[in-house]
């Protein structure tokens, strides 16, 4: 049955003619005979069977086992909301922070347990039909495989190519997007601005012997949960156990040491001795030309690609905000433990868009057509205070700043009309909004569509604000001013102060060095050039960072000059609003999401 789901889909995504089996706004009444049901429920004792499941974590028997979690949560909720409001010490926090996320674990954890199970969904049976059906395989499997990396056969490419190009016509056709598709291999400079090369890391351990890898949070999360299903460990030392493996996200590196030494874990393949943890980045390295001399990355994501060509974009929608590109490519991260399937893999396909917009004005022009979708919103506050998801309408959510503007609400709203007509449940579609210990360094605020599968929760889709942060950071490693201008109402004057090089006495001192350290006192912004010219004046001389290396500039190197003029223009450093997909998740979500058994044949689906 599942090959006919599948087919189905394959066949009539993206058409006119297709309908979700899913409606967005469906009201169940409590007699399963007059409600309207989506009509891969099956027969009526399945429908029953799925209705009372529905019900089920609205008990007051579950809502009294779930109360005293919830209470415990929002107590820590409101410890850390007081420490942040009275400047406490960071460190009080963190621990404060790291406290929030354990117990907000075991809430999610006994919700997923109080749940009742998909009615007729079996992992084994569905990815055994997978690989029979060659959707999908493992790479390279007549060598024995390679963990994390997969093939897609003949109805898997069918499937992939389907929601590419349905991605293409719901966001870049229909919004008018540009497209662009860049190099997979980036020099190391691009990724250093960024952030990716010093912050993208985790920790592991190695076998001392073998040199076998294991990433350090898993391996002391599988050692832990061996020794609660131990029948020898005490109710209390189970207790302590599950307490830490909540804990693990929110731990350091000498934290995770410690809990290694303690308990003496040792490599679950051989028993050998484990080093000491240390921090392994997830980009893979590669040397870029013969001389190895340019170091370069597998790009770990498709923006910078885009955020690089800003200029370009900008140019080719003539110098207008705002505008949004999108790039559909693949990426990699050298992940130390792939998992879970298409879940985490080490090679996958993504689907980024780009939005710049004017950062003091974040209103979108068809936010209307869209303001009364209901949406399931899972904030940050909620989780804070131990509250379940919240259905609402975006409009509402902007207009009570539970969504931060309008741009961002409208993207929102149309990922989740895009994974519905895909062939995600609704039922099973959530959008969860990060928490500020867990934001990545470029977001100023985050949202996931996450989807419900037999792993959890797990995300599919993010939409992040980043802000100004890329196109900050590589102005500044640079030089090269990614901005736009803004017309103004009025014309106004400036206060314009310039660092103007001298040339004859710069390539008299660093010859054919002269002409970057000539851009880079260009460059310099207002504060940079009266600092450069307060060190001048008090001693003689003033450092300048050139790349990596730094020269020293005296006075007769450069003249500062301050005067004012009239604009009619304003520069400013664009916001940007970024949907990033995972195409092999959102796959892996269908799937399951589409699988049925046939009620009274089981050996069939």
């Amino acid at each position: 049955m599942i090959v006919g789901t599948f087919a189905y889909i394959l066949g009539t995504v993206g058409t006119t003619a297709w309908r979700s089996p899913w409606p967005l706004a469906r009201r169940f009444s409590r007699c399963h005979v007059c409600c309207k049901l989506p009509p891969n429920w099956g027969s009526k004792k399945v429908r029953l069977r799925r209705l009372v499941a529905a019900q089920k974590m609205a008990t007051p028997e579950v809502c009294q086992v779930l109360e005293p979690l919830r209470n415990a949560v929002k107590e820590q909720g409101d410890l850390v909301r007081k420490l942040k409001e009275s400047g406490a010490p960071e460190l009080d926090v963190k621990k404060a922070v790291n406290e929030l996320k354990a117990r907000k674990k075991i809430l999610e954890d006994k919700e997923l347990q109080l749940a009742p199970p998909e009615v007729g969904f079996d992992r084994i049976r569905m990815e055994d039909l997978l690989k029979r059906r060659f959707f999908y395989d493992q790479s390279f499997s007549i060598y024995g495989g390679v963990a994390g990396q997969f093939d897609f056969g003949p109805m898997g490419c069918a499937m992939k190519t389907q929601l590419l190009n349905l991605w293409r016509s719901h966001f870049i056709l229909e919004e008018q997007m540009l497209e662009v598709d860049c190099t997979i291999l980036t020099p190391e400079p691009v990724l250093k601005a960024s952030g990716h090369v010093e912050r993208f890391a985790d920790l592991m351990v190695k076998d001392l012997k073998n040199g076998e890898c294991f990433r350090l949070d898993h391996l002391i999360k599988a050692h832990l949960e061996k020794l609660c299903a131990d029948k020898k460990t005490t109710a209390e030392q189970k207790a302590e156990y599950e307490d830490i493996v909540v804990k693990l996200d929110g731990m350091t590196k000498d934290e995770m040491n410690g809990i290694l030494r303690r308990f003496a874990i040792k490599s679950p393949i051989t028993g050998n001795e484990l080093s000491d943890a240390i921090e392994f980045n997830l980009m893979f390295s590669t040397c870029i030309g013969p001389s190895g001399l340019l170091k370069g990355y597998l790009r770990p994501e498709t923006a910078q690609g885009i955020f690089v060509n800003f200029k370009r974009l900008l140019e080719f929608n003539q110098g207008r905000l705002p505008f949004a590109a999108a790039q559909i490519g693949n990426a990699f991260r050298n992940e130390i433990s792939p998992r879970s399937g298409l879940i985490r893999v080490r090679e996958f396909t993504m689907a980024e868009i780009e939005h710049f917009v004017d950062p003091s004005d974040k209103a979108h022009p068809k936010f209307a057509s869209v303001k009364n979708l209901e949406m399931v919103l899972y904030s940050a506050c909620n989780q804070m205070d131990g509250q379940p998801a919240q259905k609402i309408t975006i409009g509402q959510a902007v207009e009570k700043g539970l969504v931060a503007n309008e741009t961002l609400g409208y993207f929102l709203a149309r990922i989740q009309l895009f994974l519905v007509r895909v062939g995600v449940d609704p039922a099973r579609l959530r959008f969860r909004q990060h928490m500020g210990n867990e934001m990545a360094h470029y977001a100023c605020d985050c949202w996931d569509a996450e989807c419900k599968t037999s792993y959890g929760w797990v995300e599919c889709v993010g939409c992040a604000d980043r802000s100004c942060f890329d196109l900050s950071q590589h102005t500044k490693a640079t030089g090269v001013r990614l901005v736009a201008e803004k017309t103004l109402p009025q014309p106004k004057t400036v206060d314009v102060v310039e660092a103007v090089p001298n040339k004859a006495a710069l390539g008299k001192q660093f010859k054919k060095e002269a002409k970057p350290v000539s851009d880079a006192l260009a460059a310099l912004r207002h504060e940079q050039i009266d600092l450069l010219e307060k060190e001048i004046n008090e001693r003689g001389d003033s450092e300048l960072s050139v790349g990596d290396s730094k020269v020293t500039i005296t006075k007769d190197m450069v003249q500062v000059k301050r005067y004012q003029k009239t604009v009619h223009v304003d520069e400013l450093v664009p916001g940007v609003i970024e949907p990033s997909f995972g195409i092999g998740r959102i796959m892996y979500a269908i799937f399951e999401h589409s699988f049925r058994i046939r009620e009274g044949d089981e050996q069939r689906t």
